[in-house]
């Protein structure tokens, strides 16, 4: 029986891909390295820190150490959550329902804690979650399961009885090796891709999910 649900942050709270793509492009380019949409989907679900160290192993830069990078690209993410971001479609009507059968809330996800203040904070659902923990504070990032394994530690839930909520292929791996059931709601650079077909339930939007579906899942 399934007791709590870990929620995704990107992609699946917030449409925040955009915003990241946006910032990558700036800062990739201003280090001499034009950087494609391609590029940026090729590295979603990715922990900030492995996609620039992934970067700089193809295309090496002179001037700013990979961290300063790392902390340029977050600096303007965050700047246009804050000025622009807004709750995916579904997501206030899907905590309600949860929060409706009982069900424990938590978040993982791959950005560093300051973007995930940012984020509940812009959408006002800080409260909404009863656990929140990032890859940061972990030794390796999604698609390693370590980030959903401490989520349900911080919720008093062991990892099989969570229905995690993700968007990417990366996250999707990470959510099944800690052995969660998987709803994969997937960014639209990714639909039609047939590795999505591990995922227990699939979604278009969160908009979706309705109070019989979700109790059919959650027994």
């Amino acid at each position: 029986m399934l007791t709590a649900v870990i929620f995704d942050m990107d992609g699946v709270l917030i449409d925040s891909e955009p915003f990241w793509q946006r910032a990558q492009m700036a800062v990739f380019s201003e280090l001499g390295h034009f950087h494609t949409e391609e590029d940026c989907n090729s590295t979603i679900g990715v922990r900030i820190d492995q996609l620039v160290a992934h970067w700089y192993r193809i295309r090496p830069w002179s001037g700013p150490t990979q961290e300063q990078v790392v902390q340029r690209i977050l600096d303007q993410v965050i700047a246009l959550i804050l000025r622009e971001g807004q709750p995916k479609e579904g997501v206030l009507e899907a905590l309600a329902l949860m929060e409706a059968r009982g069900l424990k809330i938590g978040l993982a996800t791959s950005s560093p804690f300051a973007m995930v203040e940012a984020v509940l904070g812009k959408l006002g659902i800080r409260d909404r979650f009863l656990a929140v923990h990032s890859a940061e504070v972990e030794r390796f990032g999604k698609p390693h399961p370590d980030v959903y394994i401490h989520a349900a530690e911080k919720l008093g839930v062991e990892p099989v009885h969570c229905l995690a909520i993700e968007d990417s292929f990366t996250g999707l791996l990470a959510a099944k090796a800690a052995s969660m059931t998987a709803l994969i709601v997937p960014d639209p650079a990714l639909v039609g891709d047939p590795r999505l077909a591990i995922a227990n339930h699939r979604l278009a939007c969160l908009s979706e999910l309705d109070a019989e579906m979700l109790a059919r899942w959650i027994k």
